[in-house]
């Protein structure tokens, strides 16, 4: 049951995103275009709301965040795009490691 409730508040948080976003678009106030990677931030939020310390949630929010900001800014990641992928792995073994430890104490 509590899974049922989690995806209806995942579903019922991506039709309300999703419905502001083409209002946003349609009144000419942003594009969609420059607002859709709200859409990752708010499935990867909903991730973390249903469980925490999932990974894929964290990704997901990040990669939203990443792409808003590409969007707004006119930031040129693939200049950053070779640092990105080491941090990314070095904070997933982090990940990795810190977890292995726990569950072994």
């Amino acid at each position: 049951m509590a899974k049922e409730k989690h995806n209806i508040l995942t579903g019922g948080m991506i039709l309300i995103t999703l419905g502001i976003l083409i209002y946003l678009s349609k009144a000419e106030i942003y594009s969609f275009g420059k607002t859709w990677p709200i859409l990752l931030i708010v499935v990867g939020i909903c991730t973390l709301i249903q469980r925490f310390r999932d990974i894929g949630g964290w990704f997901i929010t990040i990669v939203g965040i990443l792409f808003l900001i590409t969007e707004f800014y006119s930031m040129e990641l693939y200049k950053y795009s070779q640092y990105i992928l080491p941090a990314i792995l070095i904070l997933l073994g982090i990940f990795v490691l810190l977890k292995r430890k726990k569950h072994s104490s």
